[in-house]
């Protein structure tokens, strides 16, 4: 099996030939028809880059939005609204300037990932920031992430560190 390293290189490769828009109306379709989702009042999405699945078309449901904030080691949760301001980041990610809120009042949190396994687990961008975020304990939300078919295996290679999604929509 290959390690993680090779493996984001390979699937960084692999979505660059993909219809990135496709899938994403796909996907946004496919989670507004998630209990998770429809059950959900405050959904914490991601801001896509360049060749990653595009779910900001949600924003035009009646929840509360919120963005991920890198600060230090940690990921913080913003508010977020169609036009609010956003500034980029040291990983080249726009992130709200909002002030940082209660990871708490989450229901869903839509993760993003490179890769996608049969286990529950994915591949990140190898920084660890949604791992350390999702280990946090006394939270009561769910978690979605979305990949394409061709990104979904078998089996990834994990670490202890390492936390499983509840369910992955694979479009």
């Amino acid at each position: 099996m290959d390690n993680k390293t090779v493996l984001r290189t390979k699937a960084k490769n692999i979505r660059k030939s993909l219809s990135i828009c496709e899938i994403s109306q796909k996907a946004v379709e496919r989670i507004r028809n998630h209990s998770f989702y429809k059950n959900a009042k405050n959904v914490l999405i991601f801001y896509p880059m360049k060749y990653e699945i595009n779910l900001l078309e949600l924003l035009s449901d009646s929840k509360d939005f919120y963005l991920p904030r890198v600060c230090g080691s940690k990921l913080e949760v913003c508010s977020y609204r169609v036009n609010d301001e956003l500034n980029i980041s040291d990983f080249n990610v726009l992130e709200p300037c909002s002030e940082a809120v209660d990871a708490k009042v989450l229901d869903l949190i839509i993760v993003p990932a490179l890769m996608g396994d049969k286990n529950g687990y994915r591949l990140g961008y190898g920084g660890g920031f949604y791992d350390r975020f999702l280990a946090r304990k006394n939270v009561n939300y769910k978690t979605l992430s979305i990949i394409s078919k061709k990104l979904f295996v078998e089996v990834l290679p994990i670490d202890e560190f390492d936390v499983k999604i509840d369910e992955f929509i694979v479009v």
